[in-house]
């Protein structure tokens, strides 16, 4: 019993922290501009990631043969996910973001399905249509129609689009590798896309880049809870519970995000939102219902 509380509320930690995340990354990109955030943002997870595994004695050196997929695993995640996700946070609001981005798990086994000719069950395609539904209700207002900026709205679906193809390319990565030390690689050889991508578009306007304690505190929270601490506490619940009953907790990100976006930034969270919510929230749990059918009680692990 008690190991299941401590297991549970690693996963709900887990989800609190990625909800927050979009709440660090609205406060932080008002000091630093996108591509500098994200760049500092994996530069400290990486050196954090390098100490822990070094002091831990579970730090694994990357196999030659192997750079390939971890070349591609961190083009797409973090670097086009942390890009469509950060510029799209410019625009628009950390509900709708959060919205968006919790529509992954529905999303992916699509690509699944297109690339590696997995099968597509019904469950998830009414779970689809459900959430875009949901997605809906959230963008537009009864009053003034659609209230979101549609470039923001395609820069995060960007991100999810990216997110889904990373964890296609995952499924290449060998068991050899743990989930830390997979995290740290993907976030190490991410520096090789951010750091030119950097000097091209944010070097000439650092100067003049004036940070805020708020911001400062935003960036720290962002490295340590959001790219580190939430990573660990999820891969090791994915260990013991499997991927599937595990991605269900996703489902809580857009809630805890929508009022927490209420409390801290005082965004408006109309009947229209919460309604959309409520349906995005329920098309994921169906998208999952034949899965938790199925697998009850098998176990997955990456």
């Amino acid at each position: 019993m008690i190991k299941s509380i401590k297991l549970y509320t690693a996963i709900v930690l887990a989800m609190v922290f990625w909800s927050f995340s979009f709440i660090w990354t609205r406060v932080a990109i008002h000091s630093f501009q996108p591509m500098t955030l994200i760049t500092l943002r994996l530069v400290i997870a990486a050196i954090l990631l390098f100490i822990v595994s070094k002091s831990t004695g579970k730090f694994q050196k990357l196999r030659r043969k192997d750079f390939k997929w971890f070349i591609l695993l961190a083009f797409f995640e973090p670097f086009l996910y942390y890009v469509g996700e950060t510029y799209g946070l410019t625009t628009v609001e950390s509900t709708l973001a959060a919205v968006i981005v919790s529509t992954i798990p529905l999303f992916a086994p699509v690509l699944a399905f297109i690339v590696l000719r997995e099968r597509i069950g019904w469950f998830n395609i009414l779970g689809i249509l459900v959430s875009l539904v949901g997605v809906f209700f959230v963008i537009y207002e009864p009053k003034g129609g659609f209230n979101a900026n549609p470039w923001g709205v395609a820069l995060m679906f960007l991100a999810v689009f990216a997110a889904i193809c990373y964890a296609t390319v995952l499924r290449k990565i060998p068991a050899y590798y743990s989930n830390m030390n997979v995290i740290f690689y993907q976030s190490l050889l991410g520096l090789i896309f951010f750091i030119p991508t950097f000097f091209l578009t944010d070097y000439p306007t650092i100067q003049s880049i004036q940070v805020s304690r708020e911001s400062l505190v935003a960036l720290f929270m962002l490295s340590v809870f959001a790219s580190v601490i939430a990573f660990v506490l999820f891969a090791g619940a994915v260990r013991q519970v499997g991927v599937t009953r595990t991605n269900v907790f996703v489902n809580l990100i857009p809630v805890f995000t929508a009022i927490l976006s209420w409390f801290i930034l005082d965004e408006i969270l109309t009947v229209s939102k919460w309604v959309g919510i409520s349906i995005v929230v329920i098309g994921l749990f169906v998208s999952q219902m034949g899965k938790l059918k199925f697998n009850k009680g098998v176990e997955e692990i990456i």
